[in-house]
């Protein structure tokens, strides 16, 4: 017997479709864009060896793909090596996550601030997968749908271009389990094979199914298997969204078999033949032969089939964020029964045509060699696609050097350095700059926060060249990466408070004067330069206080210093309101000016003397001389003598322990003592002038009365 030929001698591509029911092999080439089948063998499970898509039984599992790959070398002549894989779609994990941070309201959001976004809500999702599962299997990141943004709780379309403020995202991200990689790895090995290339079932079948000008619209592919129908969705040129749910073709062969009384077998080989057939003949439990028709059957499925139906529609839109997508396409043989096709199109809401069943007239480009063994219907669709996979750069598990160790990752055709330290475990917030803490404080009793600066990003080096997290990344790529920094901590001036800007007019010695509001921090007043501090209770008040407005006005309150507001003596922490007059001084002057204003009272009163006298005079004269000359009587007023003031009379009062007599006034008031001491006003002897009346604090203005008892001193 001569030799075989070696299988990479040959460039031909050996795919294994390894399904729950059946392992379907196919070895062919790619030649001229056509790809030529030159041999294909299927053979099911002898038993249970594979559940929902996974292997139980590794040995069992190697055993069928080892016969398989027996009669394709006796058909073929060529020793087989390498085999093309897929893992099934159903085997796939989905978490739904959402994410939300505030982005500065001062500026426009960018493309790069929503692929942050969506990147810490992929990790996110990593993380909750992890926790859930507990366990120390490793996930692989396959792709993620967004459902819905939103930007200050409102949902919104597209995030760019607003400007910034709290921003959320809400997305399916999908994962792949090692542990199911794993399993078809062994199974191959056990057959002596190596894997050449694995993919995933929804992938190649989209690459039969879909032809690639069509893969830019928002399409959905749905492989209804044996024991559930597996889902993606495409938009853009890519895969956006996986989904599944759990009710296939057994399913149906299970309503047949409760319907005709016979087992799961049976069952099966009912469903199949009716879909050619008329009638079918066969033997029940009781065995007793049986007939049933092909409309039968098609009546004791269908409420499942509309069930089915209405389960994968719903499941569609909501992976494509709540709405339809514009045509579906099916393959599988669950998805070949009556009435199927026709049930989505209603529960999409699209018309009939825009949901097909792929099969032949998809293979257009793949030319069977030996064409009298092949059925070319839809269930040809995922093991030819499997093979065409090799050919793609993407879908492919790969090697990169993350900060030094071997890292495999599942390439998606959107390979970048975020996936790379996502799937090597990498901290999230390490590759993002860090904000330094903030700073919580109150603000009239509400709570306030004020974030911290950012840190430095990432040092990231691709290849020896610097890079940033969304550089693209290939197999055997080196990434370095240094960990992000932390900025300063969050910091905040009384002044830079939007409460505390707001101002208010005020007449200050005669000026109009902006005044700010008035600051307490834990009671304490503070100025606008105050740095706020963690925990501070800040209190803005709508007023400002004497003290205040002396320290914005630069003017410097002493103990000698008199504070008049609204023309009344007030303290450094007296308020003051809107469009009040406030008025510096120091004490002596305020006396001064005030006591040079104040008329003697021996003038006033011989004013009123010479004013009667001149009346009188006035009266006498007219009384005797009816001829009055007026001028000659102003002439004689000036020869009037001033009469003494008979209104002043003398004051006796007790200063500082001592008699004090006060004269010639008709009125005295408190600073008139000061005439009568030896207290120079003009030469400070101490901090302050102290002055009691009768026990109390006058008023230097006050009136005085007999026998009062005064004090006047300098406070040392």
């Amino acid at each position: 017997m001569p030799q075989s030929l070696e299988q990479k001698d040959q460039n031909v591509v050996f795919g294994l479709d390894i399904g729950t029911r059946n392992v379907v092999g196919t070895v062919g080439y790619m030649k001229d864009g056509k790809f030529f089948v030159i041999a294909q063998k299927s053979r099911g499970h002898e038993t249970r060896a594979m559940l929902d898509g996974q292997i139980h039984d590794i040995g069992k599992v190697g055993a069928t793909i080892r016969t398989i790959k027996n009669e394709l070398e006796s058909e073929t002549d060529i020793h087989l090596t390498d085999v093309c894989i897929a893992a099934a779609g159903r085997v796939l994990r989905t978490v739904e996550t959402s994410y939300e941070e505030v982005l500065d309201d001062t500026r426009s959001i960018t493309d790069e601030d929503i692929y942050n976004l969506d990147s810490k809500a992929v990790e996110q999702a990593y993380q909750e997968f992890i926790k859930n599962n507990e366990s120390d299997l490793k996930f692989y990141l396959v792709g993620y749908s967004v459902l819905h943004y939103y930007l200050n709780d409102y949902q919104i379309g597209n995030l760019e271009g607003h400007n910034g403020g709290k921003v959320k995202v809400e997305l399916i991200a999908t994962f792949l389990p090692d542990d199911v990689v794993d399993g078809l790895y062994k199974a191959c090995e056990r057959a002596e094979l190596s894997v050449a290339n694995l993919t995933l079932e929804p992938i190649a079948a989209i690459m039969v199914a879909i032809p690639e000008k069509f893969r830019l619209l928002n399409l959905a592919l749905i492989d209804v298997g044996a024991g559930t129908s597996d889902i993606c969705v495409t938009d853009g040129g890519t895969i956006t969204a996986y989904g599944m749910i759990p009710t296939a073709g057994d399913h149906l062969t299970e309503a047949i078999a409760h319907h005709c009384l016979v087992d799961f077998n049976t069952a099966d080989k009912i469903k199949i033949d009716a879909s050619t057939h008329d009638t079918v003949t066969y033997t029940d439990i009781m065995g007793l032969e049986k007939t049933i028709s092909k409309d039968e059957v098609d009546t004791a499925i269908k409420p499942l089939v509309d069930k089915m139906a209405d389960d994968v529609t719903k499941e569609i839109k909501r992976l494509n964020g709540d709405k339809p997508v514009s045509a579906v396409f099916v393959v599988g043989g669950g998805g070949c029964v009556k009435g199927y096709t026709q049930a989505i199109a209603r529960d999409m809401e699209i018309s009939e045509e825009r949901v097909a069943l792929r099969g032949e007239e998809v293979m257009k480009d793949f030319q069977f060699l030996n064409a009298g063994d092949v059925s070319r219907d839809s269930l040809m669709v995922t093991p030819l696609g499997i093979c065409m996979s090799y050919y793609e750069d993407t879908n492919n598990f790969v090697f990169v050097s993350f900060n030094g160790a071997q890292t495999k990752i599942y390439d998606n055709g959107k390979l970048q350095i975020v996936d790379a330290a996502m799937q090597a475990a990498f901290p999230n917030e390490d590759l993002f700059p860090k904000r330094g803490q903030a700073l919580k404080f109150t603000l009239n009793g509400e709570e306030k926060s004020v974030p911290g600066h950012p840190g430095e990003s990432a040092v990231i080096m691709l290849n020896g060249k610097p890079a940033d997290i969304h550089s693209k990344i290939r197999a055997n790529d080196i990434i370095e990466v240094k960990p992000s920094t932390a900025g300063d901590p969050g910091e905040m001036e009384i002044g830079s408070l939007n409460e505390f800007k707001s101002t208010f007019r005020v007449n200050v010695d005669g000026k109009e004067v902006m005044a700010s509001r008035f600051a307490t921090v834990d009671g304490q007043p503070q100025t606008s330069y105050y740095k706020i501090r963690p925990g501070d209770d800040v209190k803005i008040l709508d007023y400002d206080t004497a003290e205040q407005i002396a320290k914005l006005l630069d003017i410097e309150i002493t103990p000698d210093t008199l504070i008049m507001i609204n023309n009344e003596e007030a303290s450094p922490d007296t308020p003051v309101y809107e469009n009040f007059k406030v008025e510096f001084k120091l004490r002596e002057d305020a006396i001064m000016d005030y006591y040079k204003d104040i008329p003697d009272a021996d003038v006033v009163a011989m004013e009123q003397e010479n004013e009667e006298a001149f009346e009188n005079a006035g009266e006498a004269a007219i009384a005797e001389d009816k001829d009055f000359d007026q001028s000659a009587m102003d002439e004689e007023v000036d020869d009037i003598t001033p009469v003494k003031n008979i209104l002043a009379h003398d004051l006796h009062v007790i200063v500082n322990g001592s008699p004090v007599t006060l004269h010639n006034k008709a009125n005295y008031i408190f600073v008139d003592v000061f005439d009568y001491i030896d207290f120079d006003l003009s030469k400070p002897q101490g901090r302050g002038i102290v002055t009691m009346l009768n026990g109390s604090s006058p008023n230097y203005m006050q009136p005085i009365a007999e026998g009062d008892n005064i004090e006047v001193y300098w406070k040392k």
